[in-house]
């Protein structure tokens, strides 16, 4: 056997020692990873969100949470159809980015049970006028653009309903359409494209209008004539959530976090992402998963 052999035999016996050390470092590490307490800081609870960016809650958040020993990493997703499938596969430990409707939907066209573990807020869904300074004023026969897409279609009925502007079949629910507005309501409804209700305030009589929308449309949260309060029935399927798979619905840091984010630091910083105009929600998992549950009824028909 020659010297270069050997010595070629040599370095690949080291080579392959040295990539086992290597290899079995990298396992001891990842084993430590997983063996690591949910929450500590090499195995932060990872959460998704959309368009965390533009908002500084999360920054305040994860202050918050650290301050109490928990660790968080803020995984924004950038698309609204991403975080549930994520949260589904597992990439994702909890999310916080969706109302109470926008889950059942999920639930009811994936047959997945995420759940909800507590809630954030409801962004309101608020009615102006340029004509009139109050619900009172409103006469009968008034005309009410509303949005026309199917979810904030039937909130926006609801709105109306709760400000004593309308009556709905049956009660009404988050599948509501404009064909279940009974002929006692006090006003008639006309659907149109979202970025459109503002727009038509000077040729009707009032709007339901998105909250993303105000802004641009030149109007502020509080010259609205009615809006959705977090305590009212019909703004049930519009309560934000944070969701967790179900078998995590009692995970002790996941439920510390929820109550992180209703400290007085991250709501201040919700509001004002919001423009002042969210209103803080703060029901309990097993209280909004009944809500959910109604909600997925009526979604199944």
């Amino acid at each position: 056997m020659s010297r270069s052999t050997r010595t070629a035999r040599t370095l690949g016996a080291a080579s392959l020692v040295a990539a086992l050390t290597l290899g079995l470092a990298a396992c001891s590490s990842d084993d430590a990873s997983s063996d690591a307490a949910k929450g500590d800081e090499s195995n932060p609870v990872v959460i998704g969100v959309v368009n965390a960016a533009a908002d500084d809650q999360w920054s305040v958040f994860e202050e918050q949470a650290e301050a109490e020993g928990i660790y968080v990493e803020i995984k924004d997703l950038g698309s609204y159809d991403l975080p549930n499938a994520a949260l589904t596969s597992e990439e994702l430990d909890l999310n916080q980015f969706q109302h109470l409707q926008y889950l059942a939907e999920y639930n009811t066209n994936t047959g997945e049970d995420l759940t909800p573990i507590g809630a954030t807020a409801v962004y309101p869904l608020s009615l102006y006028s340029s004509k009139y300074t109050s619900v009172d004023e409103i006469p009968a026969g008034a005309e009410i653009a509303i949005p026309n897409d199917p979810t904030n279609l039937a909130r926006a009925l609801l709105v109306l309903q709760d400000a004593g502007l309308l009556e709905l079949k049956d009660g009404g629910s988050s599948v509501s359409t404009e064909l279940d507005v009974l002929p006692s309501s006090t006003v008639t409804v006309t659907p149109v494209d979202a970025t459109q209700t503002a727009v038509n305030l000077d040729s009707i009589d009032g709007a339901v209008v998105n909250n993303d929308f105000i802004k641009d449309a030149g109007l502020a949260a509080e010259d609205a004539l009615y809006q959705d309060s977090a305590e009212a029935e019909g703004a049930r399927p519009y309560i934000n959530v944070w969701v967790s798979r179900a078998a995590d619905k009692d995970d002790e840091t996941f439920l510390k976090l929820v109550e992180i984010s209703h400290s007085p630091e991250v709501e201040a910083a919700l509001l004002e992402a919001s423009g002042d105009s969210a209103v803080i929600a703060d029901q309990d998992g097993p209280t909004l998963q009944g809500y959910l549950d109604e909600i997925q009824a009526n979604l199944q028909g």
